[in-house]
């Protein structure tokens, strides 16, 4: 069942091409125009739309290997999202932010820039995660609002240690920029098969966290985006790991929607958790309601 006024606004590719092709200035314009906002407004809450997955060429959602191949479909899903009330911004790398910006979508709205894509999904050096997204002064002179990092950490995979040393440093950049970061920790191990799975048991995610708030020479402007423990319960003795503000992160929750709310409703009252940063389960819900996706996670704030 979908929500009246819930179908996607269609975004016209063929327009976009055009403007990158002849106006390639146009995007940075339009950043320069772009009305901002303050990170946290008044209801002391966070909700952000993510869509920074393609760039790891990871584009699969539950069994659809390939559900975030379309440009145009996540644009439009991302243009509707983005439109529902309750909203407060979006994650993405710089191709997705630069055509939203385009589509005038980031108007009020907290822009986070992804930084580092470089551990591509199956690779080899998926854990050696160069920082191929956003700079610090990429962020900075296109004035957005924060930028955002992934740290998972395999105790036998010497590439966690370059993760490390480039994610502090980061951290430092953003700082000196006033910026906030959200660093993403995981204790994360591989499979006999090889692929790197990470570890959602408490001692593992507060080991994690513990790792994350010490990066860098200030914590000023580091916040925390944290999955929920295998055990839900675990999560209020996990958060007292750290004084950093939080945000829970979504994931791939498959057909298991309700459970997935269940989980984030709970930890959503803990004293350092802020908000929500959720991508495509709200952006490829099973029922393919997006705007009804969207609305239960913004209730649960």
């Amino acid at each position: 069942m979908q929500h009246e006024n819930s179908a996607p606004a269609r975004v016209d590719i063929a327009e976009l091409v055009r403007i990158r092709i002849h106006h390639p200035e146009a995007i940075a314009e339009a950043a320069a125009r772009r009305s901002r906002r303050p990170l946290i407004d008044d209801t002391g809450r966070l909700m952000i739309v993510a869509a920074d997955h393609p760039a790891r060429g990871a584009l699969g959602v539950g069994d659809r290997k390939m559900a975030m191949a379309s440009r145009a479909d996540l644009l439009e899903r991302l243009c509707l999202a983005l439109s529902r009330p309750g909203v407060d911004g979006v994650l993405a790398t710089a191709d997705i932010l630069d055509d939203l910006l385009l589509l005038g979508a980031l108007d009020h709205k907290v822009v986070m820039g992804s930084m580092n894509r470089g551990g591509l999904q199956g690779a080899s050096f998926e854990l050696d995660d160069r920082f191929t997204g956003h700079r610090p002064q990429d962020i900075e002179r296109l004035g957005f609002d924060a930028g955002k990092l992934l740290l998972r950490v395999d105790y036998d995979d010497p590439g966690s240690l370059n993760t490390l040393e480039s994610t502090a440093r980061v951290i430092d950049e953003m700082a000196e920029r006033r910026l906030p970061v959200f660093v993403e920790p995981f204790i994360s191990l591989r499979t006999p098969e090889g692929r790197l799975r990470n570890d959602l048991s408490a001692d593992a995610v507060t080991r994690s966290i513990a790792i994350a708030s010490g990066l860098g020479g200030s914590s000023a402007y580091t916040w925390l985006k944290v999955p929920v423990t295998e055990n839900p319960d675990d999560m209020a003795r996990v958060m007292e790991t750290s004084t950093l503000p939080a945000v829970l992160l979504g994931g791939d929750v498959g057909e298991d929607q309700e459970g997935a709310y269940e989980k984030w409703r709970g930890a959503l009252q803990l004293p350092t958790v802020k908000g929500l940063v959720v991508g495509r389960s709200l952006l490829y819900p099973a029922d393919g309601d997006v705007a009804a996706a969207v609305d239960t996670a913004v209730g649960l704030l």
